[in-house]
């Protein structure tokens, strides 16, 4: 069984569409959740990762659409993506992202948005790596969350190594190394790529591919201009940023 790892889709319905013609048929499609917000086509989105996807957890935008928890801590443009999914997300979809854990487990593997135990919480450095691979004993983590495309390792001695995925590439897992693995965004890059990102995990080989491509921005931002969304939105998808 291989595995298609998508993140972080902020209902970004061009981006997905293309993420998903490029999955392979024998790969089993897991979503790390953040399906809605900032985007255009949550609905869209939502419906087409509830078709395909075999696992998929909650994120903090997810959640935020259906009990506006946590909205307190987003930025002003955030809040108001946000506030616009509420008023249009579907309720047979708004019913479903809250029957989503916020976790899920397989023998060796974590699929979790953020970090362990604390869902939410940003990997963006060695310090907070170190912090999640002490909260759980998963040798490989899956997490989006940051839209930056990396990976961390932990070495038997306690060291921590890290390397960046801009630009895509492949990472082969070493026996006795434990790893988190960054997915990167389908709906917003923030490491600098416009190109969207996400992984392909091969157990057998143990190989992690993080595939970049491109899609045709200027559709999404149009209609996030025709739904009135912020501008600021609309410009990073072009950015990266």
């Amino acid at each position: 069984m291989s595995y298609a790892f998508l993140s972080d889709i902020h209902g970004n319905l061009e981006s997905l569409q293309h993420a998903l013609a490029l999955v392979r048929p024998e790969e089993h499609i897991v979503c790390l959740g953040d399906t809605v917000g900032y985007g255009p086509n949550p609905n869209e989105c939502l419906r087409l990762i509830r078709e395909r996807a075999v696992h998929v957890v909650l994120g903090n935008h997810d959640i935020a659409a259906v009990e506006n928890f946590g909205v307190e801590y987003f930025n002003d443009a955030a809040r108001v993506a946000i506030e616009w999914t509420q008023t249009v997300i579907e309720e047979d979809l708004r019913t479903w992202l809250n029957s989503l854990s916020y976790e899920l487990r397989l023998p060796e593997y974590l699929f979790v948005h953020g970090a362990p135990v604390k869902y939410f919480e940003y990997i963006l450095d060695k310090a907070s790596a170190a912090r999640a691979f002490q909260n759980t004993d998963a040798r490989v983590i899956f997490i989006g969350h940051t839209h930056i495309a990396e990976w961390y390792s932990l070495a038997p001695d306690g060291a921590i190594g890290h390397r960046h995925m801009q630009y895509g590439g492949t990472l082969h897992l070493e026996p006795g190394m434990r790893y988190i693995i960054d997915v990167g965004s389908v709906g917003q890059p923030r490491d600098l790529n416009p190109h969207p990102c996400f992984v392909r995990f091969n157990p057998q080989t143990e190989a992690v591919e993080w595939i970049r491509y491109e899609y045709p921005i200027f559709a999404v931002q149009e209609k996030m201009h025709e739904c009135h969304l912020p501008e600021a939105l609309s410009v990073r998808l072009e950015m990266g940023r």
